[in-house]
């Protein structure tokens, strides 16, 4: 597992949403985040597709329902399984 930027494998990343289209109303499951559970990895944070989460100033990641599409790539990729995906609406 990667522990840092640095290490991670060659990938494409994004480091920017389509700040003009907000597409979270798309989502049909949304992920929730256990930050009991949550080893601060970043694994969500580096394989959203969307760049629909962000690390908080604690090292915590968060998610931005505005450009969510709840597709699960951050639950699957998440070791500690503490991204839950939940049917519904953001918080």
């Amino acid at each position: 597992m990667a522990k840092t930027y640095d290490e991670l494998p060659i990938m494409p990343i994004s480091d920017t949403s389509s700040e003009g289209v907000k597409t979270g109303s798309w989502r049909t499951y949304m992920p929730v985040i256990d930050l009991k559970k949550c080893v601060k990895c970043n694994n969500c944070w580096k394989f959203c597709p969307d760049v629909a989460i962000y690390i908080g100033e604690e090292g915590f990641p968060h998610v931005n329902y505005d450009y969510c599409k709840g597709c699960g790539i951050c639950a699957n990729e998440c070791p500690t399984k503490a991204i839950n995906m939940t049917r519904g609406d953001s918080e």
